[in-house]
């Protein structure tokens, strides 16, 4: 039984576990929806809800607490900026675990976890948009035809 175990060591040590999850909050809090397997969503659930609240108090000791442990500024931009006055009236429960299956090829189970009223267009943040270029930059890159005859 697991009685007053605090959380799961996921077979990692605890410098590996500690950039594991700090990893994965900063593409959570980039993207709001990551794929992972079922047991680190479920270690991660509760770490971002934490984040998102000491986000929400909005002071200088908050700012420094929060990029301690995000170690990224520009997620605490975001979370400060973003998500903190979306999740302003709600009092906790800030993301979902939702099982998606099984991995192909270990059959570990695998797991979506998502902020609760997400941006859509946040998973496509580091999508570069293709410009379309003109029909005449298009034929000077083509190889010009062979003619004439045929010599072995």
């Amino acid at each position: 039984m697991r009685h007053r175990i605090g959380y799961k060591k996921l077979n990692r040590t605890s410098e590996h576990r500690k950039a594991l999850f700090k990893n994965m909050l900063n593409s959570l809090i980039k993207y709001e929806q990551i794929t992972t397997t079922l047991p680190k969503a479920k270690e991660l659930k509760p770490k971002i809800d934490k984040v998102i609240t000491l986000g929400k108090k909005n002071n200088l000791q908050s700012k420094k607490s929060l990029f301690s442990k995000l170690q990224d500024q520009n997620s605490v931009n975001k979370l400060i900026k973003t998500l903190s006055p979306r999740y302003i009236k709600r009092n906790g429960g800030y993301c979902r675990v939702i099982r998606a299956g099984f991995r192909y090829g270990d059959f570990a189970p695998m797991a979506i976890i998502e902020l609760v009223d997400r941006d859509v267009a946040a998973k496509k943040v580091d999508i570069k948009k293709t410009v379309n270029k003109d029909k005449k930059d298009k034929e000077e890159t083509k190889l010009p035809e062979k003619t004439g005859s045929k010599n072995r």
